[in-house]
């Protein structure tokens, strides 16, 4: 039998987010089409790659409905333009949506069954709420096999509070504001557009063109911030502020084995080395990242120390918060998410492990001395996902 093949992340790319509702930009656009909108334009950034080498497309969607429906990846990579000859499967783990496409793709070409794959995610939370549509099986509260606030994000936000009182609404308000400006320092500085597709927007006043995030507030103050509701519970601490907003977007991205990166001319940006996935209670989904990163990496035989890059999902700022806590990471750490995050970008579930990646990527390329990375994220219903990437640029000496 062949030994295990080493994984690259060849590139990625996402379509600008928007806000999620009505009056957002994507509320006359379909899910499928922006997920086949990155997947072309993904497909046209790598021209040596022949479309009839891609072995699978795993896209991932949270609610699989309507637009959302009908086994995305394989219906995605036919509308995209690959021959009928390619095959795709759909996928949820809710938060955790691309990144699970990203493993499992990446799981069939270690094995040696694919040599490319295409895995992605995508989220119209206008469109499909989290949680449309489903009907939970009344024994998870009846039995008390979860807690009834398990299934609400925000309070499992509020638990995490809770449970941890160093986790302060003001810690929580600082990490949400700085994540506004680093978001815009990171635009400004041209960092994020090269791995934006643009895609065209209609809507009553006519046609236009999204090309940038829709939810960015780089004005935001500690003194705005403090004034705003709490709407989980009277006198919480999660706000619209220190929480990601509802978003809708899509991500893609191309994987293969080093060896057919190279025989097919295709960059290298990543190199895999571990990934881990962890369950906790489902009313702290938000502490989840923090056994699946101590899995991800006893599995690469690494520590934390070893880590010169974190790109970490700002689904609550209380969730990252926690896991910096239980590291020993300083909140303002230069390491961590250094051009912001879903607190300023947005986060359109499934779709937002491969943006995490994406970002990783590109500060790979501009940090020669960071050896290894960190993408990782909670999971609703409670679990934490978490992968370890190698920088394939490092020569240990600073840029």
């Amino acid at each position: 039998m062949a030994e295990r093949a080493d994984v690259v992340f060849v590139d990625g790319v996402r379509t600008p987010f928007g806000r999620a509702g009505e009056k957002g930009m994507y509320w006359n656009t379909r899910a499928d089409d922006l997920i086949v909108k990155a997947m072309i334009g993904l497909l046209e950034r790598n021209p040596s790659l022949p479309k009839d080498r891609v072995d699978d497309v795993a896209i991932a969607a949270t609610t699989q409905v309507g637009d959302q429906g009908l086994t995305l990846g394989r219906t995605a990579a036919i509308l995209a333009g690959l021959p009928l000859s390619v095959p795709g499967y759909a996928i949820d783990r809710m938060c955790a949506g691309a990144m699970t496409s990203v493993t499992t793709t990446a799981g069939g070409i270690a094995f040696g069954a694919y040599d490319v794959a295409i895995a992605g995610g995508v989220e119209h939370m206008g469109r499909h709420p989290m949680g449309f549509g489903a009907d939970p099986n009344p024994r998870f509260v009846a039995e008390k096999l979860v807690s009834g606030d398990a299934l609400n994000m925000g309070l499992t936000a509020e638990r995490l509070h809770d449970r941890f009182p160093a986790l302060t609404k003001e810690r929580a308000d600082r990490f949400g504001m700085r994540s506004q400006q680093k978001v815009a320092a990171a635009y400004a500085a041209g960092k994020i557009q090269p791995d934006l597709v643009p895609v065209a927007l209609r809507s009553e006043s006519g046609y236009g063109l999204a090309t940038v995030d829709e939810g960015l507030r780089p004005e935001t103050t500690m003194e705005g911030l403090a004034g705003l509701k709490t709407p989980f519970r009277p006198h919480g601490r999660v706000t619209a502020g220190n929480a990601s907003p509802l978003t809708d977007g899509a991500t893609v991205s191309l994987l293969a084995s080093a060896d057919a990166a190279k025989e097919l001319g295709l960059t290298t940006k990543m190199r895999l080395v571990s990934f881990a996935y962890a369950g906790v209670a489902p009313e702290v989904m938000g502490i989840g990242p923090i056994p699946s990163t101590e899995k991800a990496l006893k599995k690469a035989g690494l520590t934390i120390d070893d880590i010169g890059a974190f790109e970490l999902n700002e689904a609550f700022a209380v969730q990252v918060l926690s896991l910096l806590d239980h590291f020993g990471i300083d909140d303002d750490d230069p390491r961590v998410n250094p051009w912001g995050g879903a607190i300023a970008l947005g986060h359109p579930l499934a779709s937002s492990g491969v943006r995490l990646m994406i970002q990783l990527a590109r500060q790979f390329e501009e940090r020669p001395d960071v050896r290894y990375g960190l993408t990782a994220m909670c999971v609703g219903l409670g679990q934490g996902g978490s992968v370890i990437w190698e920088n394939p640029h490092y020569t240990g000496k600073k840029a």
